[in-house]
């Protein structure tokens, strides 16, 4: 049995509560040009239905609304998705909703499901539930995005590096990864449903 923890909504809630922006998503050139690659490796030009986990305030949200025609965003946190919502409170194409990943999943079917700096909040065991939820939700030939941060942070579960492989342990017979990079601090694959 694995003892790491996934990490709750109160973690997120002092995190939020002690800063707004606690990962520098607004003004940091890093994430700008994480963000820019993340868009480019989408294969489609446009998705219908696409599903943002842990849209934090936002940010790659505004970015991922141009390439779809109706997007769900999620958090656990409402002061996050409060400020998220204000940024993009212009865009009709885009809702907000507070959900605990992987407890709580909307049943609709999307064509993209966005996985940015998420999943090594999982315990492994929570993390392989969840892969088997996202492919439920996602309809054929959709894509999955998973883009993690590689260094070792102490108080996560996994580091994305197990995230991204247990992912391709579990879907390479069911999933084709159709694109895959690996910078110095993060990495990104996108798989699609064959």
């Amino acid at each position: 049995m694995n003892e790491k923890k996934s990490l709750d909504s109160e973690y997120f809630k002092m995190v939020y509560d002690a800063n707004e922006d606690p990962w520098n998503f607004e003004t940091s050139e890093y994430e700008a040009k994480k963000y820019a690659a993340t868009i480019a490796a989408l294969p489609q030009k446009h998705y219908e239905k696409a599903l943002e986990i842990g849209c934090s305030i936002g940010v790659l949200t505004k970015m991922l609304a141009e390439k779809s025609s109706d997007l769900l965003a999620t958090d656990v946190s409402q002061k996050a998705l409060d400020i998220a919502e204000k940024r993009c409170e212009n865009l009709e194409n885009v809702r907000f909703e507070k959900m605990s990943f992987p407890q709580e999943l909307p049943d609709d079917i999307y064509d993209l499901i966005m996985l940015s700096e998420v999943a090594y909040y999982l315990s492994p065991d929570d993390w392989e539930v969840a892969i088997e939820s996202l492919y439920d939700r996602l309809q054929q030939g959709g894509n999955v995005a998973l883009v993690h941060w590689l260094p070792v942070v102490h108080d996560y579960p996994q580091t994305g590096d197990e995230v991204h492989e247990t992912f391709e342990k579990l879907m390479s017979n069911r999933m084709k990864n159709v694109f895959s990079d690996r910078a110095e601090t993060y990495r990104m694959d996108v798989w699609a449903k064959s």
